[in-house]
């Protein structure tokens, strides 16, 4: 598909207004801020995909974070997640630069775009299932526009979406494999699904996920992605 198409799912996904939650939620971080980041203007709204189009590798999040992808606009940009995320895909060739700081900089993705279940920032990192379910027409239209060869869910929450995106199109009528850092599962259509613990701090501080293992998921990515 078209550049054009991806432009148009990012212009829908930042006009979205199905969560009035999330909405409030968003706008009132953004003019209250952090402390830090006061003299900054914050994003404030739905936070579209990021990466080329189409592209081989799909990253599948959770949420923009409060103060750092809903302040930066840019996903994963401008917290600590992101720090490993960018690191990782770095040194995996799927990004340019190590570093994503803000979405002015020369960040660029190289076969690979980072999609989201949930588009705005939910309070404690965890929308509801009606939100996820609200958001879940994105997530078909970003599968559809980049037809990627390996999706990479980040955490369990993002593994069970993606299944659902097949179950919802009548493509997937059995058990839902499990979730584990390194699984991996086939697709219905022909891509492979690859699962990752999450990068947050929740994970990252306490030595759950390590940047060896992180590494190796995204080797691992690469070499399917230079196989098929």
């Amino acid at each position: 598909m078209s550049r054009d198409s991806f432009k148009r799912l990012a212009s829908d996904i930042i006009g979205c207004e199905r969560c009035p939650r999330l909405r409030t939620y968003c706008e009132a971080i953004a003019r209250e801020k952090r402390k830090a980041f006061r003299d900054e203007v914050y994003w404030g709204k739905p936070v579209p995909d990021f990466g080329g189009c189409p592209a081989p590798l799909m990253v599948v999040g959770l949420a923009p974070a409060a103060h750092g992808a809903n302040r930066t606009g840019r996903m994963f940009t401008g917290d600590r997640s992101g720090e490993w995320l960018y690191r990782a895909l770095h040194r995996a060739g799927f990004a340019n630069q190590p570093t994503s700081e803000s979405a002015k900089d020369d960040l660029k993705l190289i076969e690979a775009v980072i999609v989201a279940v949930a588009h705005c920032a939910p309070p404690d990192n965890k929308p509801l299932p009606e939100e996820i379910a609200n958001c879940s027409e994105y997530l078909a239209r970003a599968f559809l526009l980049h037809k990627p060869r390996v999706v990479l869910a980040l955490g369990g929450i993002a593994w069970k979406a993606v299944i659902d995106d097949f179950k919802s199109r009548g493509l997937w009528n059995k058990p839902r494999p499990a979730f584990a850092h390194g699984a991996e599962a086939p697709l219905p259509d022909g891509a492979l699904l690859l699962g990752s613990y999450h990068p947050s701090q929740q994970n990252t501080f306490t030595g759950r996920l390590t940047e060896p293992m992180f590494d190796t998921v995204f080797a691992r990515a690469r070499q399917l992605i230079s196989d098929r």
